[in-house]
């Protein structure tokens, strides 16, 4: 357990791939899930309390536990990705792709009943399984050792086929890769690889429906764009959609960025230092089970090595210390239900503005009294015991 951070002094570049985050990309996505019915932008809330108290001019927190009831982000990327697929079946425009368009009688005659898998810890899985029932299609779910019980359940009550294997979360998704060659299964990863990359492509897109929603909450709220990003990651896809979409939106004006990994998975940072995508292998038993992944997105990481200012590689309790901060905040502030994964980049920001032995970070990043910071709680309590226990004991 510990902190360790790496500063990107990487000149930084045009980015690459422009139209994969692009303004149109953002667009296109918000206006494909605003079709499925329950769709309503998740809230933007502003922690004045806690911005004073940790001495910047403000905190803006994006609560992604309200999206489509799921307590969690990822069926944004697994929706749109899966859509994307039906269409390209359907032979269906990008631009007359709506939820209802998928599900007429005649597109359900021409499709049959299809099976996607995946992998997962959790949240993404519970998205494609709910996306799958709504389309009146199959889900299977495959989830690394050590999953929590209540996330399983969550996916099995969306109508999937879900177990947890005795296998880390790379290998799970080697698993899922195996099963749907044998079985004509069509693959919802949210990672890439060569020769694998225009369904993650796809999800990433989906994730973009995030930064849409807050760059028009921004002028809706008449707030001035972040000048810092905190953003968590696992493989990168959710960090990579969202730096991305920055860029596009703000070019040289984004805002500084800093990714947030678990100190026992935390393959961006360990590829940030080495200049190169360096894996991590073995067990990865952070609490933070939704960042528990040890091979970077081969789409993202282009985005997030040439533009992000800093990579941080922490441990749980920097996770738990952002859960209490949300869950339980300085009065007047609003109560955010932010679980493990969703919470750390909070914890991370509070240490870096506290504590004095990161104060080479705090003025790399140069945070202060004027920055306006923004980070996104991706999921609630989708581990209600743990998120309990940790905010009794403080």
């Amino acid at each position: 357990m510990g902190f360790q951070y790496h500063v990107n002094h990487r000149e930084k570049q045009s980015p690459p791939q422009p139209s994969l985050t692009g303004l149109a990309v953002q667009q296109s996505a918000q206006r494909f899930h605003s079709t499925i019915p329950g769709y309503a932008p998740t809230p933007l809330l502003s922690l004045e309390r806690l911005a004073q108290r940790l001495g910047v001019a403000q905190i803006l927190v994006k609560d992604e536990s309200m999206r489509f009831g799921l307590n969690a982000f990822k069926a944004l990327g697994g929706s749109y990705a899966m859509a994307r697929v039906l269409a390209e079946r359907l032979e269906l425009p990008p631009e007359q792709l709506t939820f209802a368009a998928l599900q007429t009688p005649q597109a359900r005659e021409k499709l049959g009943e299809l099976t996607f898998v995946t992998a997962t810890d959790g949240n993404h899985g519970r998205g494609v399984a709910w996306a799958a029932r709504q389309l009146g299609h199959k889900a299977v779910v495959y989830m690394p050792k050590g999953s929590a019980r209540e996330r399983l359940e969550n996916i099995r009550a969306q109508g999937a086929q879900a177990e947890i294997t005795d296998l880390n979360y790379d290998d799970a998704v080697r698993l899922a890769v195996k099963m749907a060659r044998e079985h004509g299964w069509i693959l919802i990863q949210d990672t890439a690889w060569p020769g694998y990359e225009q369904i993650p492509a796809w999800i990433v897109q989906g994730y973009t429906t995030i930064a849409q929603e807050i760059a028009l909450q921004l002028d809706q709220a008449g707030w001035e764009r972040p000048t810092h990003l905190f953003l968590q990651a696992g493989v990168g896809s959710f960090a990579g959609a969202m730096l991305g979409s920055c860029l596009a939106r703000w070019g040289e004006n984004c805002p500084v960025t800093c990714i947030v990994e678990p100190d026992r998975a935390d393959c961006l940072y360990r590829s940030a230092r080495a200049g190169s995508i360096t894996p991590v292998t073995g067990d990865m038993d952070s609490m933070m089970a939704g960042l528990c992944c040890g091979e970077p997105c081969t789409l993202t990481w282009p985005v997030l090595y040439g533009e992000a200012a800093a990579f941080v590689s922490c441990g749980d309790e920097y996770a738990a210390r952002g859960m209490c901060l949300l869950g339980r905040p300085e009065a007047g502030d609003p109560v955010i239900v932010s679980g493990e994964s969703g919470a750390v980049t909070a914890g991370v920001l509070a240490a870096l503005m506290c504590e004095d032995e990161l104060e080479d970070l705090r003025w790399s990043l140069g945070l202060n009294e004027h920055s306006r910071v923004l980070c996104v709680s991706t999921e609630g309590d989708t581990d209600q015991e743990n998120y309990r226990r940790i905010l009794q004991n403080g």
